[in-house]
C-alpha cells in the first residue's frame, strides 16, 4: 500500500452531469471515495483543475491577455480547493488548503514544510492556485508539489480507466496499457498529463497511475497497488 499519494482531479470532473460548475453529488461522492483511502491510514494531498470554471487558454481566445487568464484560472482552482475541503471536513476529515498564490483569509499560503507537517499529522492537504505562475498546467503544480511533499506516487484520476494507444471515446481500436515506461510513453506519443509535468515525473522517478475516479472503490484499490487503471514508471 502507498503511504503518501498525491491525487490529481481534473475540474471537469466536478461537471458531472451539468453543463458547468460543481455538480454536487459528483463531488459527494469524491469526498467519499477519498474518505475511504484516509481512512486506511494513507496520507493524502490533493491537486484539482479549474476548468469547470475558466481556463486560461480559454480567456485568451476570449481577448484576455494569457497572463491574467492564467491567473483567473488558479482563482478557479481555488473555487474548486474550497469545494473539495468543504465536502471532506462534512465527513469528519480533518483537512488544510495552501495556496500558491497568497490569501490569508481562506487558506494557508504553500509552504513544503508546513504542507509536510499537515500529512503527518493525518490531515489531508489541497493544493490550490497551481504553481502560482502563469504558462504552467495543475498537471506541472500536481507534479511539483508531489516531488515537494516526498509523495510515493501520483494518482490521476480521470473518467477513463487507464492509458490506451489512442482515444478510446473516438477509437474503438484502441487498446489499453496495464503498465507503460516513461520512454514507452514519449516514443509511443501517449497523452499522459502535459510534457513539463511528465518530464519532472520521469526525471524524479515519481511514478504515475492513471484510472477511473468515477467508478466507486477505485481509487481505494489503486492505493493498495491492486491493477486498477495504467501504471507509469522508470
Amino acid at each position: 500500500m502507498y503511504k503518501r499519494i498525491l491525487l490529481k482531479l481534473s475540474g471537469e470532473a466536478l461537471i458531472g452531469d451539468k453543463g458547468f460548475g460543481i455538480d454536487h453529488k459528483r463531488l459527494q461522492a469524491y469526498a467519499q471515495e477519498i474518505k475511504a483511502a484516509h481512512d486506511l491510514g494513507v496520507e493524502i494531498a490533493i491537486v484539482i483543475g479549474g476548468g469547470n470554471i475558466f481556463r486560461g487558454i480559454q480567456g485568451e481566445e476570449g481577448g484576455i491577455d494569457r497572463v491574467q487568464g492564467d491567473y483567473m484560472g488558479m482563482l478557479a482552482t481555488v473555487i474548486n480547493s474550497m469545494a473539495v475541503q468543504s465536502a471532506l471536513e462534512k465527513l469528519g476529515v480533518y483537512t488544510r488548503l495552501l495556496t500558491a498564490i497568497k490569501m490569508e483569509q481562506i487558506a494557508e499560503p504553500f509552504i513544503s514544510r508546513r504542507a509536510l507537517r499537515h500529512l503527518e499529522k493525518g490531515r489531508v492537504v489541497i493544493f490550490g492556485a497551481g504553481t502560482g505562475n502563469p504558462y504552467f498546467t495543475t498537471d506541472t503544480a500536481a507534479s511539483l508539489r508531489a516531488i515537494e511533499v516526498k509523495a510515493d506516487v501520483i494518482l490521476k484520476g480521470t473518467r477513463v480507466d487507464g492509458i490506451y494507444s489512442a482515444d478510446p471515446e473516438k477509437d474503438p481500436r484502441a487498446t489499453k496499457f496495464d503498465k507503460v515506461s516513461f520512454t514507452e510513453v514519449y516514443n509511443k506519443g501517449l497523452n499522459v498529463m502535459d510534457m513539463t509535468a511528465f518530464t519532472l515525473c520521469k526525471e524524479n522517478n515519481l511514478p504515475i497511475v492513471v484510472f477511473d475516479m468515477n467508478k466507486p472503490g477505485n481509487l481505494t484499490r489503486v492505493v493498495k497497488k491492486e491493477a486498477v487503471g495504467t501504471l507509469v514508471e522508470v
